[in-house]
């Protein structure tokens, strides 16, 4: 006998994933000119100098037990230390590696820390829509339930008095998502400090934490010099799960790590629990070598003067031309209405007769916006816009 709901998960491939198969086959029968593929937020911006450096660095002057043998399951402890001490560079306080566990990328941070959490069937985690399809996945699938708060569709904050009613008893954790995917929104210190109040209150109210997971993969993916608020200072009972895939462009490296603040309530039981969570689920520790790297680079900037070049562009191009769009503050994606009253899989799929690859929003929790990844090239952009003007007219003409 097999589990039906993994057989399920294992048959409901992601919709992303499917999308940028169908372009890799596509380019393969029209060319790759031909394509206009941004389905997929793989990084386009090539991984930094520094990194390939650190690599080189420790494939040189290390032993090749010591570069591929098992960590810590924390994480090597280097590595742990230089991760907490650029966060206290950045934040303006001590932090040690006790604060530190190194994962298999921000997904295995996340999944993590809602094991943890999960006291039994009936036990509740919040997402805000739109959101990352997986976590649907990763609470159900670890015994959860899920609860969605509708998204704010005019600025694509928290709509906090829909939060409100969702809390009860059983709720355990809040995930957030900022600088947000798909919608590419930075929640702002006062919708932050909105959050925070309600929690507080209702922690006490339901007299148990109620913990806040801030998903952040794009956190330095931010333009024009917005500030991306440092949320336990705003919420104590905050745990980071954080990814370097975005910042350094390592997607496939799977590099990230949680961060538990000292703030947090049960500290050294949170930390247990955590850790407990991933070595249950198979987590030993993440990739040795890359650890040892991110050791060497973990204040290393994130270069984003394409990625901006690339959202000034489109933005600019698909509003001029009628396209309603949120203003992508972060991350590399732009949410787009899907226009003239067709439902965002009617526009996807006629996109996707002119070879145009747009994520339709459903799977984000956002029926009738599409995602638009331009971590892409420049050139591809350009390319696309007359693609992109045509489907505007045709969608309002009449069948």
């Amino acid at each position: 006998m097999l589990n039906s709901q993994m057989v399920d998960f294992g048959r409901r491939s992601s919709t992303i994933r499917n999308f940028f198969e169908y372009g890799k086959k596509r380019r393969q029968i029209v060319g790759e000119e031909n394509v206009f593929d941004f389905s997929l937020g793989n990084p386009s911006v090539p991984t930094p100098s520094a990194v390939t450096e650190a690599l080189i660095d420790v494939l040189s002057h290390r032993s090749p037990i010591e570069i591929h043998g098992y960590t810590p399951s924390a994480g090597d402890i280097e590595a742990r230390e230089a991760i907490a001490a650029d966060i206290s560079r950045r934040i303006g306080r001590k932090f040690c590696s006790r604060n530190i566990y190194l994962t298999c990328g921000a997904a295995a941070s996340l999944a993590s820390c809602i094991k943890a959490f999960l006291l039994d069937s009936s036990s509740e985690i919040i997402a805000i829509a739109p959101f990352f399809p997986e976590y649907i996945s990763f609470v159900t699938g670890l015994g959860g339930v899920i609860k969605i708060v509708p998204p704010k569709v005019d600025d694509f904050q928290i709509d906090l008095p829909a939060l409100e009613k969702l809390i009860t008893s059983k709720t355990q954790a809040v995930i957030i998502n900022s600088p947000n995917n798909p919608s590419g929104a930075v929640y702002t210190r006062k919708t932050l400090c909105g959050l925070s109040e309600i929690l507080m209150r209702k922690s006490s109210q339901y007299r148990h934490a109620i913990y806040l997971l801030s998903d952040e993969p794009y956190r330095e993916l931010v333009y024009d010099g917005l500030e991306v608020p440092f949320v336990p200072d705003i919420y104590p009972n905050t745990i980071i799960c954080y990814s370097y895939s975005k910042s350094l462009s390592l997607p496939g490296e799977r590099i990230g790590y949680m961060f538990v603040p000292d703030t947090v309530e049960d500290f050294d039981g949170v930390c247990w629990a955590t850790s407990g969570a991933a070595r249950v689920m198979g987590y030993v520790c993440a990739p040795a070598l890359i650890q040892k790297a991110v050791a060497l680079c973990a204040s290393v900037p994130t270069d984003l003067e394409s990625y901006d070049r690339n959202r000034r562009l489109l933005y600019g191009e698909l509003t001029s031309m009628g396209y309603d769009c949120c203003h992508p503050d972060g991350a590399f994606y732009l949410f787009v209405k899907a226009p003239n009253g067709l439902s965002s899989v009617e526009f996807s799929e006629l996109a996707k007769n002119e070879d145009l690859l747009l994520v339709p929003g459903d799977d984000f929790g956002c029926p009738g916006f599409l995602r638009i990844s331009y971590c892409v090239s420049f050139e591809m952009i350009k390319r696309s816009i007359p693609t992109f003007r045509h489907l505007i007219e045709i969608s309002g003409c009449p069948d």
